[in-house]
């Protein structure tokens, strides 16, 4: 049975892009049901709507707490058969009730390579400039399973960079977002063909 992805965004939306690329393409055998955005003029709204497909803003502010907005975002899911929650630069901390109830189901993708460089206040290109301050010559991309913590799920898959003596913030970014845009398919794909199995931390791919 083909199973139904629901992207969760907060900006431009390369990485949905690149799902709806390679499902478009027939690699990714699933379906891209609907987008989530708590930005109203995040461009992956945009990006999804020129590809028709359902896209959502739902605006934090007229909810009482987190946890009233993320029963918001779950009726929409629920009502588009999603089986599989993809944060694609989602830039909200999921509850537990919504995290419990998609255990397994939610993958995340960031700009480093966990444990490196990720948790509270890392996002977008604070990485890249945290990965340059700090002199590392490696860095990377992860996908991993969402659990409660921040960036603390099991690691499905990681692919490294070398961060160069001219590199700025950006010049990185973009080199790493390649990554992104390779990994995250690749394991939204596996996930959809049951592919991944999690014991404990350890994530196997059959």
């Amino acid at each position: 049975m083909l199973k139904k992805i629901g992207v969760l965004a907060s900006g431009g939306g390369t990485n949905l892009q690149s799902i709806i690329d390679n499902i478009d393409s027939g690699y990714i055998n699933a379906e891209l049901s609907v987008v989530i955005s708590n930005k109203k003029n995040a461009y992956a709204l945009a990006r999804a709507q020129k590809h028709g497909i359902p896209a959502y803003f739902v605006d934090r502010r007229e909810y009482s707490s987190n946890q009233e907005y993320d029963e918001q975002i779950m009726k929409i899911l629920c009502k588009h058969g999603v089986d599989i929650v993809v944060l694609a630069g989602y830039l909200l901390i999921l509850t537990k009730k919504f995290v419990k109830r998609y255990k397994n189901r939610i993958i995340n993708i960031h700009p480093s390579l966990i444990p490196s460089f990720c948790g509270g206040g890392y996002y977008g290109i604070k990485v890249h400039q945290a990965v340059l301050d700090y002199g590392v010559k490696v860095t990377g991309a992860t996908v991993h399973f969402v659990d409660e913590g921040t960036d603390t799920g099991p690691i499905i898959m990681q692919q490294a960079a070398q961060v160069l003596p001219d590199d700025t913030p950006e010049t990185l970014q973009e080199r790493v977002l390649e990554i992104e845009h390779r990994i995250l398919p690749e394991a939204v794909k596996l996930l959809a063909e049951d592919k991944i199995d999690v014991k404990g931390r350890k994530v196997f791919i059959k």
